[in-house]
């Protein structure tokens, strides 16, 4: 770790964002000798940590977006159809008490009628 890289993480105890403060401790600690196990976090923490900083330097500071990268609809081509086909029927075709959909009950009927392999929640089919 270079002077510049430690007076950064010396900086960093100061910061208002708690995983900003969170990893400088972690690689402050790691750096004056300390294992993972000796850390007060978990051990995965200063093993993603570690590795953070090895990838990006004193990027890795900055929290990044939890958002996948990539996004695969798990209902696509025909299965969607189906699925829009389904809806502009009424639930009691299907022999549901209600006249209503709800996305759980479309996912329910989704996986009785054999157009998803499981149940999906309902925010997937949202």
């Amino acid at each position: 770790m270079t002077t510049e890289e430690r007076q950064a993480l010396q900086a960093g105890l100061h910061a208002r964002e708690a995983f900003t403060l969170r990893r400088c401790q972690i690689l402050l600690a790691s750096a004056d000798g300390k294992t993972a196990t000796q850390i007060a976090v978990p051990t995965q923490t200063v093993r993603n940590t570690l590795r953070a900083f090895a990838a990006e330097g004193l990027a890795c500071l900055s929290e990044k977006s939890h958002r996948p990268k990539r996004v695969r609809p798990l209902l696509a081509g025909t299965q969607a159809e189906r699925l829009r086909a389904l809806l502009h029927r009424s639930p009691r075709d299907f022999g549901k008490p209600t006249s209503l959909w709800t996305l759980s009950l479309a996912a329910e009927v989704a996986f009785e009628q054999g157009l998803t392999e499981r149940q999906l929640s309902h925010e997937a089919i949202r």
